[in-house]
C-alpha cells in the first residue's frame, strides 16, 4: 500500500502550536516589560492564556498520539533523551542560584570590600531555623518522591493500576503541602527579596524551586487523571517516567537547597 507505515518513527503533521506557542510568548515578553513600565498586566495576562493555552493543546495532542499507538519504542527513545536534556537545562538553571550563593558566602561584600570582606548572612538578616518548617518539608518532599517511586515500579514491573493511583494520588497531596508550608514560611520570613544579597538569592533559589515543585505536581496530577481513565501501561508508560524524573530531581535539588542554604548558610 502507498500510505502503509513501513517504519518505526512518527511523522509529525504540520502544527500551528509552534507558531501559536512563539507569538504568545512574545506577547508575554512584551507585555510584561510594559506592565513594569506601569502600562497595566493585560498584555503579559492575554500571552500568559495563549502560552497555557498552547501548553494544554500540544501536550493533549502528544497523549492523543501515545494513545493511538504513534509511541513505538524508537520514539519513547526519543522522547526520553528529549527530556533528559530538559532536565539538564534545568539542573544547570540552578547551578546558577548556587554559585551566585557560594561566591557571597564564601566571599561576602562588607562595607569596605574589598579592603575588608563582610560577614555572612550579613548583618540585620534573621535566618530559618532549619530544624523546624524547612525539615518538615524536607520530609515531606521525600516521602512524596518515595511515593511516586511505589507507583513508578507497580505501573512498570507489577502493571498494578491501583496501586500506582494510589501512590500517584499520596505524591501529590504530600506535593501540595509542601507548597502550602513554603508559603506558610515565606508569610513569617524576617527579611524580604530586597534585602541585601542573601535576601535576593534565597528567595529566587527556594521560590524557584517551589514553582517547579508546582509544576511536578500538576504533572503527577495530570498522570493520575490519566491512570484514573484507564491510560498508560507497562509497555506505554513514557508520560509518567518523565513525571517520575522530574519529581526526582525537584527532590534533590531540595535537598541541596535545604543543607546548603538553610544549614550551612546559616
Amino acid at each position: 500500500m502507498a500510505h502503509a507505515k513501513n517504519h518505526d518513527y512518527h511523522i509529525l503533521p504540520p502544527s500551528l502550536w509552534p507558531f501559536l506557542g512563539a507569538i504568545s510568548a512574545f506577547v508575554m515578553l512584551f507585555g510584561g516589560v510594559v506592565w513594569m513600565k506601569d502600562a497595566g498586566p493585560w498584555m503579559f495576562m492575554i500571552g500568559l492564556v495563549g502560552v497555557l493555552y498552547t501548553m494544554f493543546g500540544w501536550w493533549a495532542d502528544v497523549v492523543n498520539e501515545g494513545e493511538t499507538g504513534d509511541h513505538t519504542p524508537v520514539v519513547q527513545i526519543g522522547l526520553r533523551y528529549g527530556f533528559i536534556l530538559f532536565v539538564m537545562s534545568e539542573v544547570m538553571f540552578f547551578v546558577a542560584w548556587f554559585w551566585a550563593f557560594f561566591k557571597n558566602a564564601l566571599y561576602p561584600m562588607g562595607p569596605e570590600s574589598p579592603i575588608r570582606d563582610g560577614v555572612w548572612p550579613p548583618e540585620g538578616i534573621q535566618t530559618f531555623d532549619p530544624w523546624h518548617l524547612p525539615l518538615i518539608n524536607t520530609l515531606i518532599l521525600l516521602l512524596s518522591g518515595c511515593a511516586v517511586t511505589w507507583a513508578h515500579h507497580a505501573l512498570v514491573h507489577e502493571n498494578d493500576r491501583k496501586a500506582a493511583i494510589n501512590g500517584t494520588a499520596i505524591a501529590v497531596v504530600l506535593g501540595v503541602c509542601f507548597t502550602f508550608l513554603q508559603g506558610y514560611e515565606y508569610s513569617h520570613a524576617a527579611f524580604g527579596l530586597s534585602d541585601t544579597v542573601y535576601g535576593g538569592v534565597f528567595f529566587m533559589a527556594t521560590g524557584f524551586h517551589g514553582f517547579h515543585v508546582i509544576i511536578g505536581t500538576i504533572f503527577l496530577l495530570v498522570c493520575l487523571i490519566r491512570l484514573m481513565r484507564g491510560q498508560m501501561s507497562d509497555k506505554q508508560h513514557v508520560g509518567y517516567e518523565a513525571a517520575a524524573w522530574y519529581w526526582h530531581f525537584v527532590d534533590v535539588v531540595w535537598l541541596f537547597l535545604f543543607f546548603a542554604i538553610y544549614i550551612w548558610g546559616r
